[in-house]
């Protein structure tokens, strides 16, 4: 096989115009929250993690550390 398309499954590219070309865009998606004072852990992370961990996986991880 010959074509000139990107191999692996991904949602944002900078510079890729062979991605570009088969629908990959590098405008990313954002959101906005307010933080509270009863906030107290930030998690940021691609869907590379939450491919392999779900919510409940990374409270988990983070429970510890709840003071």
């Amino acid at each position: 096989m010959n074509e000139e398309i990107p191999g692996l499954a991904m949602s944002r590219s900078f510079g890729d115009r062979v991605a570009h070309s088969v629908g990959v865009s590098a405008e990313p998606e954002t959101w906005e929250f307010t933080l509270g004072l009863n906030d107290k852990y930030l998690i940021i992370a691609s869907d590379g993690v939450w491919e392999f961990l779900s919510n409940e996986d990374v409270a988990a991880i983070v429970y510890p550390y709840f003071e």
